[in-house]
């Protein structure tokens, strides 16, 4: 894989990692398209990049980011309880981050093995996009209001394991999860990017020790300038992306997005079926 293809595969991602259209997803399309083959660096690329688009979300939203909790405690909490109320927000991520380690490293074999899967990713794209055509109508009951506690932030951890099925993407998962919850469209959202910052940063982190203990490190120097580019570009490209989204849902809901994804499903299975090559 060349700077060429490194920077259209980190553009697709960081237009679609915080789109609830699946970056894993279109970035295999692309990869497909493209004629990259499917080698352990290129696998370790897709994840690693991901790192770059997250890091748009700390600058972002560094206030609230690294904003510690100043409100008195409960009366009589204890010393434990006073501690997780301070770091309440790292707190809810830790617990929300926690289903997906699990999951990832008790099922990275078959996850790997979806990974090369343009089918899977096809058919996921059209299921997610009828369920997102709908999902305002089931759970357009949020509120700014909601408090966001530990139990809540569990169970978004858990819907968001779900996208460890290329095609589902884990910004539609977590949004529809936090929805679920009883937040609000916005809310949802940003927890979502929220979430990914630990998410995809322990993803990033093993793949990088995995390809080294793998005696890839020598593949990892000679690769080097394609992991800068790929994630600079990804970085540049997700700031501009989160702050369409974030204005687009909060108006106009997730419909748009349902329909773009079984359009894109549809079309690729119907290459897949009639002979054609997604490769060029």
């Amino acid at each position: 894989m060349g700077i060429l293809e490194s920077i259209i595969i980190a553009i697709v991602e960081g237009l679609t990692e915080f789109l609830p259209v699946s970056s894993t997803g279109h970035m295999i399309i692309a990869q497909n398209v493209l004629g990259v083959e499917s080698t352990d660096f290129v696998k370790a690329f897709t994840i690693i990049i991901q790192f770059g688009a997250i890091l748009s979300v700390v600058v972002l939203y560094w206030q609230r980011f690294f904003k510690l909790n100043h409100t008195p405690a409960p009366e009589g909490a204890g010393s434990l309880k006073k501690f997780l109320h301070k770091y309440d927000f790292y707190w809810k991520l830790f617990v929300a981050f926690i289903p997906a380690a699990v999951i990832g490293l008790l099922f990275e074999k078959k996850i790997d093995a979806l990974l090369e899967s343009v089918t899977v990713v096809a058919v996921m794209l059209i299921v997610g996009g009828i369920f997102m055509i709908f999902c305002d109508k089931i759970f357009n009951k949020g509120s700014e209001d909601t408090v966001l506690t530990e139990k809540r932030a569990l169970k978004i951890g858990l819907i968001q394991c779900i996208a460890m099925i290329p095609g589902v993407s884990r910004s539609m998962s977590t949004i529809v999860g936090g929805m679920s919850q009883k937040l609000s469209r916005k809310k949802a959202a940003e927890f979502s990017f929220f979430l990914a910052v630990p998410t995809m940063f322990a993803a990033t982190c093993y793949k990088l020790l995995k390809l080294i203990l793998d005696g890839g490190t020598t593949v990892l120097v000679d690769n080097m300038a394609v992991l800068i580019v790929g994630n600079v570009v990804a970085f540049i490209v997700a700031l501009l992306a989160i702050k369409f989204f974030i204005n687009y849902v909060t108006k106009y809901g997730f419909k748009a997005f349902g329909y773009y994804r079984i359009i894109v499903g549809v079309i690729i299975l119907i290459m897949i079926m009639s002979g054609q090559s997604l490769t060029l």
